[in-house]
């Protein structure tokens, strides 16, 4: 019988680690080729881990909710045949007789600590605890709100078995704190500070509120939205474009672009298309800020901001968007749209983008102001299509008729994006709308 290490695997540009949200396949169980044995999710995408190989699970090395690096051993599959055939080699070749009873003491410690785990809720927090840390929590008979309060040395502040174990070899020197039910109703007084965030405005809650926990994507979504308020001056400009010409054109082509490509054309990838063409025209838009430096992208990879049913959007990124046709745009369009509203995208195709479109126009908004999705410098919202009366210029004068018209609007980081590229920008992008060739072919 040999040993197979199945890993975690690179989950994307820049992404070093994910979180296990749920295994699929328990110790013993059979695994077939590319069956999924474990879920993992990284900052806005969940994704399923399928196996190398035929046998048995034999050991899960991390438990639910655990983090894991990139390249990690998280499980460990036994299958037919040689060491060094077609699983990998152990670490050790030494053979280790396990006794029974061994193997019950074993057995009997992880159901203890899973039941440890388990006793401990740790789902109001925002700080991530390993199994490890709440099990010796639990026998500690230490709290949540005091767990809280140990000062964390691992990455992004987290509470390493180091520190827990130090913890609790000083804990006899500090004062005990105050019960979960006791800080429910008496505030800890805080150190003043001239940095700190103002305190919110307690909330007041009568029998017919419900509380509602955040998704963990929800308070991804949160932080990031916080974080790039913070970071970018944001500033907006708006234009109104007449779209008339585009609405006239898909309404005559529709039904023969679906015919031919089996594709509907929706507006969307017309403005894409339109919005990498404007890119190419202003490449400085296109661009990060790296501390005082300002990094110029060399490829225009746009974000696509797509709804999910559970109301939260996650931002999947068309590469290269500038090198594709209409029909081309059309397709990745509607295939990133179709696998995100089913939660399977691919890690790397949400990394890498340099600007993001938004459409508040689907929701019949007329215009918004969507803030900047880090670490790009500017995003687009495209707003809804609707007639109104206008003015038309023709060469025997001005005459009244209706038209469609869209309101777009245009945040910019204003450290970086002054308002005459800012405003360029957009101009440029409703000369290509407004100049669209209704006799053209897709």
């Amino acid at each position: 019988m040999a040993r197979f290490e199945l890993k975690l695997p690179k989950m994307g540009e820049s992404v070093a680690e994910a979180t296990i949200t749920s295994w699929l396949k328990e110790v013993g169980d059979t695994v077939e080729m590319d069956d999924t044995v474990v879920e993992v999710a990284t900052d806005k995408v969940d994704s399923e881990v399928p196996s190398e190989v035929e046998g048995k699970l034999v050991e899960i090395l991390f438990e639910k909710d655990a983090v894991v690096q990139v390249g990690q051993t998280i499980a460990i599959i036994e299958t037919e045949g040689e060491d060094g055939g077609t699983a990998e080699a152990s670490a050790t070749e030494t053979k280790v007789e396990v006794s029974e009873k061994a193997v019950a003491e074993v057995e009997n410690t992880v159901v203890a600590a899973k039941e440890a785990v388990a006793s401990l809720d740790t789902s109001s927090s925002d700080r991530f605890y390993s199994p490890l840390v709440k099990s010796i929590a639990k026998t500690e008979g230490i709290s949540l709100s005091e767990l809280e309060t140990i000062q964390g040395t691992g990455k992004e502040g987290r509470v390493t078995k180091a520190d827990i174990l130090g913890y609790i070899e000083n804990r006899g020197s500090q004062p005990k704190p105050a019960t979960d039910a006791i800080q429910f109703d008496i505030e800890k007084p805080k150190k003043p500070s001239t940095t700190s965030a103002p305190a919110a405005a307690p909330i007041t809650m009568s029998g017919q509120d419900e509380i509602i926990e955040m998704s963990r994507m929800g308070k991804l979504i949160s932080k990031h939205m916080v974080a790039s308020v913070q970071t970018s001056a944001h500033v907006q400009s708006f234009i109104e474009i007449d779209v008339t010409n585009v609405v006239n054109w898909r309404n005559k082509v529709k039904n023969a672009f679906q015919q031919r490509e089996g594709d509907k054309l929706t507006f969307t990838p017309i403005f894409m298309q339109a919005v990498a063409q404007t890119i190419k025209k202003h490449p400085l838009i296109n661009i990060s800020v790296d501390g005082d430096k300002i990094i110029k992208r060399g490829n225009i990879n746009l974000g696509m901001a797509a709804a999910l049913p559970d109301g939260n959007l996650i931002v999947p990124v068309i590469k290269n968007a500038d090198q594709l046709s209409l029909v081309g745009m059309t397709k990745q369009v509607n295939d990133l749209a179709q696998r995100s509203r089913a939660n399977k995208l691919k890690p790397d195709e949400i990394q890498g983008g340099t600007y993001t479109v938004t459409n508040v126009g689907s929701f019949g908004s007329i215009t918004g102001t969507p803030i900047i999705n880090q670490p790009q410098v500017a995003i687009l919202a495209l707003g809804a299509i609707v007639k109104k009366p206008a003015v038309i210029e023709t060469p025997e004068g001005d005459l009244i008729g209706i038209r469609h018209k869209m309101i777009v609007s245009h945040s910019y980081d204003h450290r970086v994006v002054n308002g005459a590229l800012g405003g360029m920008f957009i101009k440029t992008f409703k000369d290509i709308i407004e100049a669209w060739d209704v006799n053209q072919d897709f």
